[in-house]
């Protein structure tokens, strides 16, 4: 197998993943990932996939995150990790999208309108 690549997003995060066989080190902008991400329940998200199609020993991953903050970007390098898991087997699209780990989530900040003082809080009301 050679170098697998994918890329996840999440609000403005952009992951870019590329996976190849290994003993299951995993560097995010070349830092492991429980330095990069300290929090336990965001390594657990980003290593959910991996547990998912038991592959978390057999596959190393090199991964360039930018943009976001740390949730937006845990949730782009998990949707890409599925991604390329998908890309080497076929048979792990199941149980991937059964725990919706291939759906891209699209929701992002709605941009502020004038008049307001955010996207739709509005000044109080006063009739006189």
């Amino acid at each position: 197998m050679e170098i697998i690549n994918a890329v996840g997003r999440r609000k403005s995060s952009v992951a870019r993943i590329f996976m190849r066989k290994g003993n299951g080190d995993l560097k995010i902008n070349g830092k492991k990932l429980d330095i990069y991400f300290p929090q336990k329940h965001v390594q657990n998200k980003v290593l959910e996939p991996l547990k998912t199609v038991e592959m978390s020993q057999e596959v190393d991953f090199k991964i360039i995150v930018n943009g976001g903050g740390f949730k937006g970007q845990a949730e782009a390098v998990r949707l890409g990790i599925s991604r390329a898991l998908v890309k080497l087997n076929e048979d792990f699209k199941k149980p991937l999208k059964d725990k919706k780990f291939l759906t891209r989530d699209a929701r992002v900040v709605e941009r502020k309108k004038y008049g307001k003082p955010k996207a739709r809080k509005s000044f109080q009301f006063s009739k006189r």
